[in-house]
């Protein structure tokens, strides 16, 4: 079935059975005002704008994309225009927090149109939705409430730049708690190190067919393929393609110094094209050929 599909921030609110927003292009909602889901809630929805949430007490699951975000300590999340998610609540419907509802022609002529596509956490995969100490919150609640009274203010040549001031300061200091949360969140962090070094030991084992890509290993991992490489930069200071090609040449060398196999047919063994491609990354990461290295056995 296709998702219901919500094209307006106007839209939204009668959706939701709210009093219409007082700027066509931007709202700051109050979860309260929100008493619970319709009756008749769709299986999916897609909204044709930004949204940026901060829910406590949240009795139920919401959806995005194949993956759930998790509530229980309460978090923010952040969701672009066209991507599809679902709520499934109890009837007690009294969470509390707030969302901003951007459509993205707010933004029209500003900086911010172009680097808010840059801020990764809008794809982040459930399990890192972000997580905000009671100071973070504090932090974040303030640039909100400067929204929210700016919104309600009178609308003149200036609101827009000092809205727009403050989404980049709040979406800067999500940034920087993300990038905390890649630090202080190490046990779940190095088991993904942990599961990453196994799929890849099961694909090179398997019956594979070419080098396997950022996003296959993303795809495994339950995670967009931005934020793997993000965090892995943070613990390793690598990149996801960098420990793919880690691994290849962890392979490489048990072939190269346990078989009589050719650098070629080793290449092609391990998914490259052209032996030329392989013979270049294993001079580039060893510092001498694969025959070379070979030789150094012998």
């Amino acid at each position: 079935m296709l998702p219901y599909k919500i094209k307006t921030i106007s839209e939204f609110h009668q959706f939701r059975g709210l009093p219409g927003p007082e700027h066509p292009l931007i709202s700051v909602i109050d979860f309260e005002m929100i008493k619970r889901l319709r009756d008749d809630e769709p299986e999916s929805l897609m909204n044709d704008f930004y949204s940026i949430v901060l829910k406590r007490n949240f009795n139920g699951r919401i959806k995005y994309g194949q993956q759930e975000y998790d509530f229980n300590e309460g978090v923010m999340l952040f969701l672009s225009p066209g991507q599809v998610f679902s709520i499934t609540a109890d009837q007690d419907y009294q969470h509390t927090g707030w969302m901003i509802l951007l459509h993205p022609d707010f933004l029209w002529n500003s900086p911010l149109a172009k680097t808010i596509r840059q801020y990764e956490y809008f794809s982040y995969a459930v399990n890192e939705a972000l997580h905000l100490s009671e100071k973070e919150e504090t932090a974040i609640t303030g640039l909100v409430q400067n929204i929210q009274q700016e919104y309600h203010s009178n609308i003149d040549k200036f609101s827009q730049s000092v809205i727009i001031a403050q989404l980049e300061l709040l979406l800067t200091y999500a940034e920087r708690f993300y990038h905390r949360q890649f630090i202080t969140r190490k046990i779940t962090n190095h088991h993904i190190l942990n599961r990453l070094e196994n799929i890849l030991s099961a694909y090179f084992e398997g019956d594979f067919k070419g080098l396997p890509t950022v996003q296959y290993i993303a795809d495994e991992l339950n995670v967009s393929p931005n934020y793997l490489s993000g965090l892995l930069k943070v613990l390793s200071g690598q990149s996801t393609q960098q420990h793919i090609h880690d691994k290849v040449i962890e392979v490489a060398k048990e072939k190269l110094t346990t078989t009589s196999l050719s650098v070629s047919e080793i290449a092609y063994e391990l998914g490259f094209e052209h032996p030329q491609s392989f013979s270049k990354l294993f001079k580039n990461k060893m510092g001498v050929t694969p025959l070379e290295y070979r030789q150094s056995f012998n």
